[in-house]
This record gives C-alpha cells, structure tokens and sequence, in this order.
C-alpha cells in the first residue's frame, strides 16, 4: 500500500469562520480511530511547529490516507506558496507520498 497525502486541501481564509487554523501541528500523532496508548511504528507523527512551518490540521482517512490542511502566509492570507512540515515514525511501506487537490478550494 502507497501513503497517501491526498492534500494539501484549501480552506477559505475567513475571519467570521469557526474552521479558521491558528496554529501550527506539533508532534502530532495521527492513530486509528478506536486505537489508545503509545503510538506504534506506521502511527504518523507529524510536526510543524517551527519556523515557517505551516500545516495547520491533519485528518486520518484511512490507514494510508491523510488530508492535510495547511494555514495561509502570515502576511498574505488568500495564498498557500508553499508546505515545509516533518512526519516521522513512519514504515518503510509507507514511503510513497502523493498529492491532489492542490490549488482548489474546497
């Protein structure tokens, strides 16, 4: 099975909106819905809490999908240019990595 980051997904940058991010991710373990404890080897870890990071919200879809909501430039909030953010605690079967849905609003 292939991992797959089926975003970076866009949402609208709002100031009247509950779904704004405001903040970055930090050493966040995405686990399996139902799952408890220590995360397990494949259990990803992702974190952009440092400069210029900027992944706001992850979501597990499934057990090699994730959507990935990423938070707008500081000083310029109608664009994402660009994802710097790190995930560890991966398999080797999960190297694999793609995207979709970049640039389209959701």
């Amino acid at each position: 099975m292939a991992l797959s980051l089926r975003s970076p997904t866009f949402i609208p940058f709002d100031l009247g909106s509950d779904d704004i991010i405001a903040g970055n991710v930090s050493k966040y373990a995405v686990l399996p819905a139902g799952y408890y404890g220590q995360p397990k080897k494949g259990h990803l870890i992702f974190d952009a809490c440092f400069e210029s990071g900027n992944l706001g919200r992850v979501d597990h879809i499934t057990e090699f999908e994730y959507d990935l909501f990423i938070r707008p430039d500081t000083c310029n909030p109608r664009f994402r240019v660009w994802f710097n953010f790190t995930v560890e605690n991966v398999k080797e079967s999960q190297v694999t990595g793609r995207s979709s849905q970049m640039g389209r609003w959701v």
